[in-house]
């Protein structure tokens, strides 16, 4: 089978032999569509490995005690390593059964992106609700804490391309048209960018606010000292999806169904940026770091897979 391996000098598509039968609570998975997502490619520098975390597929076999995961049952996964790859091993605990009429695209896009949002959500109210200043709200997460914030007050940031409400960071008089609008500062900056921006952002925070931070997609830094965190009172915390399987079982729970209903009722929150075949993998990482993309990258096996 091809595999999206990394390596020392980057990604290589490789031969691979296929997974062997699938032990206990396992099941065997042959992959129609697979992310690539900002973090994947974060995660791989330095290693030898097999890409990805997130696909969907078919189930080819079913070891022992996967209960309804049968062959040719349609699922989605994530966290599972080495989603970029023809096949792959999955354990059943964390193979989700695809609803009839989605999508193989919107099925590979069900997990990772949602999960993160409901996280963030919870994060944002155990830090007391809004107002929320948003970066980033054009990415695939912010696009779906926007829809999903249940009317707690948020101002959606921009890097360009103002419009629908939302406010460019590149314009000189962004700062004042926050403040404008959240009046006496935000409860919860949610920030997906970091660098030389979090001076800015923590400015807006109201006393005793807090700073929610899940992605470095700025450039530059911002040194702790420059936030006035003690005379403030403010708070940094930081959210990331790897901690989810960390999260009680209800939640988890619950989550998977919030996801499962979004990809049902809303695929139109899932979207798909372009999809490449596993021997495109340069364009396609590529295309992950355009300025202005909109949607998720996806990986799939034009080829055919063997």
């Amino acid at each position: 089978m091809r595999a999206l391996t990394a390596t020392p000098a980057g990604l290589e598509l490789r031969d691979a032999l296929r997974p062997p039968e699938p032990p206990p609570g396992h099941v065997v998975v042959r992959v129609t569509a697979a992310p690539i997502h900002p973090g994947d490619l974060a995660v791989l520098r330095g290693t030898t490995r097999v890409g990805g975390l997130e696909g969907t597929g078919v189930v080819e076999q079913a070891g022992p005690g996967t209960g309804g995961l049968v062959p040719g049952a349609r699922v989605a996964f994530f966290p599972v390593p080495g989603t970029w790859a023809e096949w792959v091993t999955v354990p059943a605990s964390l193979a989700v059964p695809v609803p009839e009429g989605v999508s193989d695209a919107t099925a590979a896009l069900m997990l990772c992106n949602p999960l993160t949002a409901s996280l963030l959500l919870r994060a944002i109210a155990e830090a007391g609700g809004g107002p929320v200043v948003q970066t980033a709200a054009r990415s695939s997460v912010g696009t779906l804490v926007s829809a999903l914030a249940d009317g707690v007050p948020l101002v959606n940031l921009v890097r360009n391309e103002p419009g629908d409400g939302a406010i460019s960071t590149s314009d000189e008089d962004w700062r004042d048209r926050v403040r404008d609008q959240i009046g006496g500062g935000a409860r919860v900056v949610l920030d997906a960018v970091g660098g030389s921006l979090t001076a800015d952002l923590a400015e807006l925070l109201m006393d005793g606010g807090t700073l929610i931070t899940y992605g470095l997609l700025g450039s530059g830094s911002t040194p702790v000292e420059a936030l006035n965190l003690v005379d403030r009172g403010l708070t940094v915390r930081g959210v990331t999806i790897r901690h989810w399987l960390l999260r009680t079982p209800e939640e988890r729970r619950a989550d998977v169904e919030r996801a499962v209903r979004i990809a049902v009722d809303h695929p139109e929150l899932l979207t798909v940026a372009a999809t490449y075949d596993l021997a495109e993998h340069a364009e396609a990482v590529a295309h992950v770091g355009r300025p202005g993309k909109r949607g998720t990258v996806l990986l799939t096996h034009h080829e055919g897979q063997s």
